[in-house]
């Protein structure tokens, strides 16, 4: 085999499809689920901002509502962009769209969340009481306060529903957008608490607690936003691949480097794994034996079997050195 035509076959290997079949099932149900979020949110958006009033809190969830919409749309735009075929100018193909959707949700959040803050505690330094009034319903005064509780009772119920199913399907695709916006889905409960503690403050005359409770909520979102940002931004600069949820470093390297090493003609074996978005890129140094000279079939040998290990090592490249990278952290 010639050194072109081995690279030309490396090359038609990384445009093979991305996703094996119960992934592709995943990640179209992915896809249905983000839809249904962006309905469901969207009708929560215009409830909640037509009762939201004078209440910071109200105004906090409403506005935390809005930045929901975020990681759906992001997942969205980036599940087309991350089918189009590698080409000269994007060798590495389209995956890191992933990544740069899981930035652009994290700067938004946190942006979002800072601004809350400051108006929130601008409220609370000014003493601001937001006044509730009376809504004539079905002939009968009712205090608004009521209709604004119930509305926030409702609108943390789908969220978590839609939150946990996401859960299980990030973690099959290894994407951390989809985890990023079900862990928000799923903490959309507490929002709605706080909300409702600060609406029956209001209504106790505890004015305060609005202010209060909008500062919980702004602190939730700026919590997402940081957490997120350092994620996206670790991925985006070729850190160590983590988890889909960021809590430990993926266990695929230590295989990666196990089965090079269970491989008779090599010595000591180094992988350094890029996180592309829902696969991985691989470069795998090995050290032969002595007197060990394996040929270009060998390392196609064993750039395959890695692949076979899990369908995330999508791309994978075999380089044979003296000695492993002194930067590669202990095994």
């Amino acid at each position: 085999m010639s050194p072109r035509d081995s690279s030309r076959e490396t090359a038609e290997d990384t445009r093979r499809p991305v996703l094996p079949p119960e992934q592709q099932d995943a990640l179209r149900r992915a896809v249905r689920l983000e839809w249904t979020t962006l309905a469901v949110m969207a009708v929560t958006v215009a409830v909640v901002g037509l009762t939201t009033g004078q209440s910071q809190a109200m105004k906090a969830a409403w506005i935390e509502d809005c930045l929901s919409l975020l990681p759906p749309i992001a997942f969205l735009v980036a599940s087309r962009r991350i089918r189009r075929p590698s080409d000269r100018d994007h060798p590495y193909g389209h995956h890191r769209s992933i990544g740069v959707a899981h930035l652009v949700a994290a700067v938004a959040l946190l942006v979002m969340g800072t601004f809350l803050v400051v108006d929130s505690a601008t409220g609370l330094l000014t003493a601001e009481k937001p006044p509730i009034g009376i809504m004539v319903l079905f002939g009968q005064p009712l205090w608004s306060g009521w209709v604004m509780i119930a509305v926030m009772a409702a609108s943390g119920v789908a969220p978590v529903v839609l939150g946990r199913k996401k859960i299980a399907l990030a973690r099959t695709l290894h994407d951390k957008v989809l985890y990023a916006d079900a862990d928000m889905n799923k903490a959309d409960w507490s929002t709605a608490v706080a909300t409702i503690v600060g609406l029956v403050g209001i209504g106790l005359g505890l004015w305060w607690l609005d202010a209060v409770a909008a500062l919980v909520v702004a602190a939730s979102i700026i919590s997402d936003g940081v957490k997120n940002l350092r994620a996206a931004v670790r991925g985006l600069t070729d850190a160590r691949a983590r988890s889909y949820d960021e809590k430990e470093p993926h266990p695929l390297t230590g295989q990666v480097e196990e089965h090079a090493l269970g491989v008779r003609w090599v010595a000591d074996a180094a992988a350094r794994v890029r996180d592309e978005g829902h696969v991985f890129h691989v470069e795998l140094f090995v050290v032969p034996r002595p007197g060990q000279d394996p040929p270009a079939v060998e390392l196609a040998g064993l750039r395959d079997s890695v692949r076979e290990l899990d369908w995330k090592l999508h791309d994978v490249v075999v380089a044979l050195v003296p000695e492993v990278p002194g930067f590669q952290a202990p095994r």
